[in-house]
C-alpha cells in the first residue's frame, strides 16, 4: 500500500490520476449502496445527505469523462500526424 501511494503523488508515475479517483469514487458509492441496502433489511433507515451522495457521482463521472476525453484527444491527434506522414511520403 505504502508502494502504490507513493508512485502515485510522485512525478513519473505510470498511473493515471483521474482514473484512481474515479475508481476510489465509484467504490466510495457502491458501499454507500450496499450498506443502504443491508440496513434497509434490518429495516432501519441510513441517512446520508443527497448532496454528499450526488458529491461522489459527480467525481465519478468527472474523472472518468476526462480520462475518456483525453482519450478521445490523442487518438485524434495520432490520426493526424498519421495522415500528415502519409502524405509526405
Amino acid at each position: 500500500m505504502k508502494k502504490i501511494f507513493k508512485e502515485l503523488v510522485s512525478d513519473a508515475n505510470e498511473i493515471n490520476e483521474q482514473t484512481f479517483v474515479g475508481v476510489v469514487a465509484f467504490f466510495a458509492m457502491v458501499f454507500i449502496l450496499i450498506v443502504d441496502v443491508v440496513t434497509g433489511i434490518w429495516g432501519k433507515e441510513l441517512v446520508i445527505k443527497q448532496f454528499i451522495f450526488d458529491g461522489f457521482m459527480i467525481i465519478t463521472l468527472g474523472a472518468f469523462g476526462i480520462t475518456t476525453a483525453g482519450r478521445i484527444m490523442s487518438s485524434k491527434k495520432d490520426n493526424k500526424e498519421e495522415a500528415s506522414e502519409e502524405v509526405i511520403d
